[in-house]
């Protein structure tokens, strides 16, 4: 993924009507369908070890012909992903350390 011009930022809003900014570090696609991963974007002097600053995944569906991003279905689906997205981090991290 190309930050050439900077990081993907999204708005989304939470069950209770907060809006929450994410921003984008990776996609992937798995067992035909297509998966987002994102960072809550961090304001300054907020504590980022703190759990609402955890990775966020979500699932590109499509509905009446229109993108949009969902929760996944269950934790089984949750896991394997994650899984997938932190091996992929770590193989960039890898390449990044070796040059």
């Amino acid at each position: 993924m190309s930050e050439e011009y900077g990081p993907d930022f999204i708005t989304i809003v939470d069950e209770d009507g907060n809006n929450i900014e994410l921003e984008l570090t990776d996609e992937l696609e798995h067992n035909g369908c297509r998966y987002m991963s994102f960072f809550p974007a961090v304001e300054e002097g907020a504590d980022e070890e703190s759990e609402d600053y955890g990775l966020v995944i979500l699932k590109v569906i499509e509905e009446d012909g229109e993108e949009l991003l969902s929760t996944l279905d269950s934790d089984e689906e949750l896991s394997e992903v994650y899984d997938l997205f932190m091996e992929r981090l770590f193989q960039e991290e890898d390449e990044d350390g070796e040059a």
